[in-house]
């Protein structure tokens, strides 16, 4: 018999239960979790100034965040160390069975930390929870192409499709919706607290939560009883420390107070770090995506302002897209760590190609003329006043140096006022999703390696951004690529859409950048960490 729900009597059960006595075992990494030979029983020190949202899948959708979901949830799907491949992680097997159905069978005697069964009813729970739930900074999105989820046995899963032959679903399984939580503990309805998550132990991933403190430090220990693809960590337990100054994480990585110093150290203190014989510098491909997201309810000429007029709006994107000097961006504040980007995907991925070097600015450089024209082609005069503003935590310290940048580059044109703010990320990731900011900083971290996900959870509708952006013909071309089974028709495809956003600017591309990790010398396995999935994990790093 399939379980049924008793997430909220299970969560007040719970919620007075220790969270600190949790036995630690051992194991080399990928080794499935029982052998303890060649392993290290050192905890290892990982730091950061990236910020937690929530432990909660069903209301984060930030880099974060998922750095501990990684750690603490299984998935049904994951990618091994050095490999981009959504495989079977939990799950036995995983494939379509016909067109529009993706079934997966799970492994036998699965359990979470606190001993509940894990089982099919616990999958169809978790991912019906995040699309119900729908919180403007979950990843809800990612399931656009989702119709229904059957459990039909206790081990067995069938994802219904909207659309035949979709090309990434495996790898959304393995994204940020792909965590598999408790439904026994976790309402269904709403999003639960990080102090209630942990006290009730809902993890079956390579490690639990034996201490949380929120945005200071976690500590994770071994979870002996977890069976997914990635096998016992390769350590004895790994802490994440939380800085609020990158300058704090450049010095304790250098003084050995920490074995690993995450995002996002500045471009300088990488470049002096690479001289530095007692660390290591470790760069992995490139993913991340910078971009300015326009507000199309209350950017200047947006739909719910006093002027409200669509094609003053356009200009107006138009004309910041002509004059914003990606290279010099590039070059001066991140000292060629970051390559400047011309589409809303990166150079690299399938498909990729350059459409705003021919759109805007003078093949890739800035253009005042067009600039100017684009403006006086809509009929607007005068200075235009934009409100920008940009988070100084999340995206590192060099994101006031950049936006800064971005304010002298308009202001210098003549065509625009600049107000420029700046909000802590707790803040901002919730007031960017309730119209506060007109024009505002993003990054993108991306979820899987596919072209789709610079697509799907930016233009579709009801998107991650929720900037109140819908042009039906743009959905429509991301939804054939999705299920578009030949390469090369694909890739024709992939242009189309990068054309057609682009010309739309919804969201402004800025810059590009690799993944960059600085441990100490004497650590281990991080370079194992640094793949294509762009996911990091600890399991794999030992001293």
């Amino acid at each position: 018999m399939m379980k049924s729900n008793k997430a909220l009597n299970g969560a007040i059960a719970l919620a007075g239960i220790s969270a600190l006595a949790l036995t630690a075992c051992t194991g080399p990494s990928g080794g499935g979790g029982t052998s303890t030979e060649g392993s290290s029983s050192s905890t290892i020190t990982f730091g950061t100034t990236d910020k937690v949202v929530t432990l909660d899948p069903a209301g984060s959708y930030d880099a974060g965040s998922f750095l501990v979901m990684n750690q603490i949830y299984p998935f049904l799907l994951n990618a091994k160390p050095g490999s981009a491949d959504a495989v079977p992680d939990i799950a036995e097997s995983a494939s379509f069975t016909a067109p529009t159905d993706y079934t997966v069978k799970l492994k036998s005697g699965l359990k979470f930390a606190n001993g509940h069964e894990l089982t099919s009813s616990d999958v169809k729970f978790s991912v019906e929870r995040i699309i119900a739930i729908n919180d403007p900074n979950g990843p809800a999105s990612l399931f656009a192409n989702l119709d229904s989820v059957e459990a039909t046995d206790d081990a067995t899963v069938v994802f219904k499709l909207k659309a035949a032959n979709d090309q990434v679903f495996a790898g959304v399984l393995a994204s940020n919706t792909g965590p598999i939580i408790d439904e026994e503990v976790f309402p269904k309805d709403k999003v639960m607290s990080d102090d209630d998550i942990v006290a009730a132990k809902p993890f079956a991933g390579p490690y639990t939560i034996e201490s949380y403190k929120k945005n200071e430090l976690i500590s994770l220990k071994p979870n002996a009883d977890y069976k997914g693809l990635l096998g016992a960590p390769a350590n004895g337990g790994a802490n994440i420390k939380y800085y609020a100054d990158a300058n704090n994480l450049k010095l304790d990585v250098q003084q050995g107070n920490i074995d690993v110093a995450g995002r996002s150290l500045t471009a300088t203190d990488v470049a002096d770090l690479e001289g530095d014989s007692k660390v290591k510098v470790h760069k992995g491909p490139g993913g991340e995506l910078r971009y300015i997201v326009f507000n199309f309810d209350t950017m200047p000429f947006g739909a719910k302002t006093a002027e409200a007029d669509p094609a003053k709006a356009l200009a107006v994107r138009q004309a910041m897209a002509n004059i914003v000097d990606r290279d010099a961006i590039a070059t001066q504040v991140y000292k060629g760590t970051y390559l400047p980007a011309y589409s809303v995907v990166p150079d690299g991925f399938l498909g990729a190609e350059q459409p705003m070097k021919e759109l805007y600015g003078d093949n890739g450089k800035p253009s005042l003329d067009k600039a100017k024209k684009a403006l006086s082609d809509a009929g607007v005069s005068g200075p235009v006043n934009i409100k920008l503003q940009y988070n100084p935590d999340h995206y590192g310290s060099s994101s006031g140096d950049e936006y800064a940048m971005i304010k002298e580059q308009l202001e210098k044109s003549g065509l625009f006022t600049v107000d420029l703010q700046s909000t802590e990320w707790v803040t901002y990731s919730k007031d960017r999703t309730a119209d506060a900011y007109p024009v505002y900083q993003l990054g993108w971290f991306p979820d899987y390696s596919d072209p789709d996900n610079y697509l799907t959870p930016f233009f579709v509708p009801n998107n991650f951004l929720k900037n109140h952006y819908e042009n039906a013909d743009v959905a429509a071309l991301i939804q054939k690529q999705l299920t578009t089974v030949d390469k090369d028709e694909r890739v024709k495809i992939l242009g189309e859409t990068q054309e057609a956003v682009a010309k739309d600017l919804s969201t402004l591309p800025l810059l590009q950048g690799a993944q960059v990790l600085v441990s100490g010398a004497d650590v281990k396995g991080v370079e194992t960490t640094l793949d294509a999935s762009f996911k990091t994990r600890l399991g794999v790093i030992s001293k």
